[in-house]
Formats: C-alpha cells, structure tokens, sequence
C-alpha cells in the first residue's frame, strides 16, 4: 500500500509557499528591473529572492533533502527526496502585470512527485496535492470535470511559440481538434483543470521545474497527467506534457500528438 506524504513535508511545503507570497506581491506591478538569462528568458528581483528565501528554509529543515530550481540550479539531486521549484512560473506574465503566473513547489521521491503545490500569490490561490490525499484549493477538495470526447473540450497551452518542429504540428492538430483552444496562463491552466474549469493542457518545452508540482496536483484531483508517449512524468522527462481531467480527452488527445 502507497503511503500518504509525510505530514512534515506538506508543512514545510506551505511554509515555502507562504514565504515566497510576500516576496512576489512586494515586486508586483512595480517598476523592477528585467534581466534576460542565457537562454534569453526574462528573470526578476521577484524570482530571484524567492527562490533565494525558499531554498534557505529547505536547507535548514530538511539539509539532507536535495533541490533543483529554475535561477539558481541544483543542489544534491541524486538525493532520495529532491525538491523542485519554481519561484514564478510564468515569469512574462508577472512583468506585464498580468496575475496568472504562479509559484510551483515539488517534492519528488526517487525522481517522482509525490507533492505538489500551484500557488498564485496575488489571487491568495493555493492548489495543494499530495499522495494519499485529495488535491486541494484553499483547503477544501477540488474536482476536475467529465469530457468524454476531444470535440467539447477546452483546451490550454502557454503559448504556440513553446512548439518547436514537429511538436507545433502536433499542438495544431489539438487545436483544431477541441471545442476551443486558449493560450496563456502558464501553470495556472493546469490549477483550473484541476477545478474542473477546462478540460486540457497540452505543452512541450517544459523543464522539471515546470512540470513536477503539476502532477501530484492534476492526479489528487482525478485527473491524468503524462508525455506525450502516455509515460509517466518524472525528473528525467523530456518536457513535453498532456493534462486532462477526463481519461477518454486525454486517450484522445494522445492519439493525435502520437501521430
């Protein structure tokens, strides 16, 4: 039988959360300075000290526990519990004062989530999923909706720009398949699949960091998240990511992005 995650670490998974909050609200629609990192994304003093905030937390309660995050990279992550973080996921949105980004928070156990939370920090949101126990919004459980076919479902991905090659004609294929297809969001899409609010989520691109709180989140609310090849996510995935909150969308789905 799959034990539940420990209470000790969905704790310290809050307190992470409730640290990196008022760190990101404090810049919010404030006049910060945007760098652009290597790979030519935009990073801020927001990421950075809440990043900075949370991995001081994680090497004082759990100094044995390994971490990787988006701005300062990795950290023992051979490690049997690692955690994954990203301070703001969605970073564009947050500079243009769009509040639809969000802080992600993953404890992976031998290289598979098994916590996870979406946190929004303007909105006061928080998606909290564990093993063992059902995803929750605030603390009261969340469910994600019945779509039985592709053709009625409300499909998100971030942006089109994040489909390289083949995987754009994949996403296109998604797209002229459902009822209606949205771009934006980031990992907020993914918190609203999981309260029944859309029905799918397809993306490619991602990094650990991007992916791994989702999981545990999407699964405690009855929904089913894999790559594009139907195998579960984990820290050695290659990025490319499908959600749905109905089995019968997301076998559809698959079916499209395979061919």
């Amino acid at each position: 039988m799959t034990q539940p995650c420990p209470a000790l670490f969905l704790s310290v998974a809050t307190l992470l959360a409730e640290t990196a909050g008022p760190i990101i609200r404090q810049h919010f629609r404030s006049s910060v300075a945007i760098d652009d990192k290597a790979d030519a994304s935009p990073v801020t003093i927001a990421d950075r000290e809440s990043e900075a905030a949370m991995r001081r937390i994680l090497t004082e309660a759990l100094p044995d526990h390994g971490i990787l995050g988006e701005e300062y990279g990795e950290e023992r992550t051979d490690a049997r519990y690692v955690w994954v973080l990203d301070p703001i996921d969605g970073t564009k949105s947050f500079i243009c004062g769009v509040p639809v980004f969000g802080t992600l928070i993953a404890l992976l156990e031998d290289g598979k989530p098994i916590l996870g939370i979406i946190d929004q920090p303007i909105s006061r949101e928080r998606w909290i999923g564990a093993r063992g126990l059902p995803t929750t919004l605030n603390g009261q459980p969340v469910k994600t909706r019945p779509c039985p076919s592709l053709d009625r479902a409300y499909a998100f991905a971030t942006a089109p720009e994040m489909f390289v090659g083949p995987d754009r004609a994949a996403w296109d294929s998604i797209a002229a398949a459902v009822k209606q297809p949205r771009h934006g969001a980031d990992c907020y899409a993914y918190a609203l699949l999981a309260s029944g609010h859309v029905d799918l989520v397809v993306e490619a691109s991602l990094k650990p960091y991007d992916y791994s709180a989702l999981v545990p989140v999407i699964e405690g609310a009855g929904g089913i998240i894999t790559d594009w090849q139907g195998a579960p996510l984990g820290l050695h995935s290659q990025g490319q990511v499908v959600a749905a909150g109905d089995p019968a969308t997301h076998a559809a789905a698959l079916q499209l992005l395979r061919s």
